[in-house]
């Protein structure tokens, strides 16, 4: 029940236990030709270049800003979390001039803030983190696109902390590059990037397209200005998921196989109903850490459905605490990084854990671990109101 990874869906991982098969066998392309319209619907696009990224969520934040960013770009990322300080490093590390605004962790930005620093710098990219699980608030994004399209800036997001527990659409929206993860609400494990760009980020990395002296054919692109990432080399990953097929690496299967079983669970659920069932538990959750008398961290009216930040009551070992709630109860609940070390738990209701019986569990757990910490709690105050929660949403 911490901020992710959590427990996978069974489903999952049955799907992830099936036998590997050539990756250019028919129902291998298959399963990538299904992988890529589910995730369209995951991720609520028209875009042609979605697909997955092989590697954990930083792996798809690293394709996309490595093959977006040329050296001596100028990038603005505002940075209320640690994974904004992420985006930086990794644009710098791009070889991007950089430029950041930053508010405190637990707040978020305004559209006006954004606005004016895109005025100012004038950069070919903004990279925004949507949901940052190290303070639990979501950065909100609707008047984003709209001020990047005046701006002819193009838009980036990830949002491995947020997809299918928080309202999210990438063309709504007004996107050109979204990345993900599978560990969190996705209710997979990490190990998978799912990714998708709009036409006009596809243009800015296809211009840089350079195809392998070993693959190339007469004719192929040698690009003066190459990504600067095989691995991570977008044009090349366009053609290998594309009708082309021109071989780049060999595709994960087992992670394609729980790749595309999370995304076809969720768009079975129905994204809007995932997202109200991540509310339902996450809101819960939250009533019942309020029964409990505890504090809650950040600015609530941007807090994700699916994670909770309370501060750690005074006079108690946090992680000590933590490693009671794991060996007494096997729960596991998170604590945060940085500035907000030791000072806050992160528990989360994501994925397959959210749910009625997770929370309750949870609450009764924390209820008896902080009562042995020497902390005043009111007796069945935590489980009490999230039953309240459930009584009005007439869950039985």
């Amino acid at each position: 029940m911490g901020p992710g990874p959590i427990n996978a869906d069974p489903r999952v991982l049955r799907a992830m236990s099936a036998q590997l098969v050539g990756q250019y066998d028919p129902w291998m392309t298959a399963a990538m030709d299904e992988t890529q319209v589910l995730y369209r619907q995951v991720f609520q696009t028209a875009n042609e270049q979605t697909m997955l990224v092989d590697g954990t969520s930083r792996a798809g934040i690293e394709a996309a800003l490595v093959s977006l960013i040329e050296p001596g770009d100028r990038v603005l990322v505002p940075i209320f979390g640690r994974f904004g300080h992420l985006l930086r490093e990794i644009a710098e590390r791009c070889g991007a001039e950089v430029h950041v605004i930053e508010v405190p962790w637990g707040q978020v930005f305004t559209a006006t803030a954004i606005e004016t620093a895109i005025a100012s710098v004038r950069p070919k990219l903004l990279a925004v983190v949507h949901g940052d699980t190290s303070t639990t608030v979501a950065q909100p994004l609707d008047e984003l696109g709209a001020i990047c399209e005046r701006e002819g800036v193009l838009f980036y997001t990830d949002v491995t902390a947020s997809l299918a527990g928080n309202t999210f659409a990438t063309d709504e929206l007004g996107l050109d590059a979204v990345t993900a993860g599978l560990q969190k609400c996705l209710g997979g494990p990490s190990g998978s990037s799912p990714v998708t760009f709009s036409p006009r980020a596809a243009s800015v990395i296809t211009a840089r397209r350079s195809v392998e002296a070993g693959i190339r054919s007469v004719g192929d692109a040698v690009s003066a200005h190459p990504i600067r990432s095989n691995y991570f080399d977008l044009a090349m990953i366009f053609d290998y998921w594309g009708p082309q097929r021109l071989n780049h690496h060999t595709e994960a299967t087992t992670m394609l196989y729980g790749a595309r079983e999370c995304a076809r669970l969720l768009v079975e659920e129905g994204i809007d109903e995932a997202v109200a069932r991540h509310a339902l538990h996450g809101g819960a959750m939250l009533a019942g850490l309020r029964g409990l008398g505890l504090e809650i961290f950040g600015d609530p009216a941007h807090k994700m459905n699916n994670v909770t930040a309370v501060v750690i009551p005074t006079g108690i070992d946090g992680d000590k605490a933590r490693g009671a709630m794991l060996n007494d109860f096997g729960i596991e609940i998170g604590t945060s990084f940085g500035p907000l070390h030791g000072k806050v738990w992160r528990i989360g209701t994501m994925g397959y854990n959210a749910r009625k019986d997770t929370v309750l569990t949870t609450l009764s757990a924390l209820e008896a671990v902080l009562r042995r910490s020497g902390v005043a709690v009111t007796g069945g105050g935590g489980v009490g109101a999230a039953y309240e929660v459930y009584q009005d949403a007439g869950v039985a």
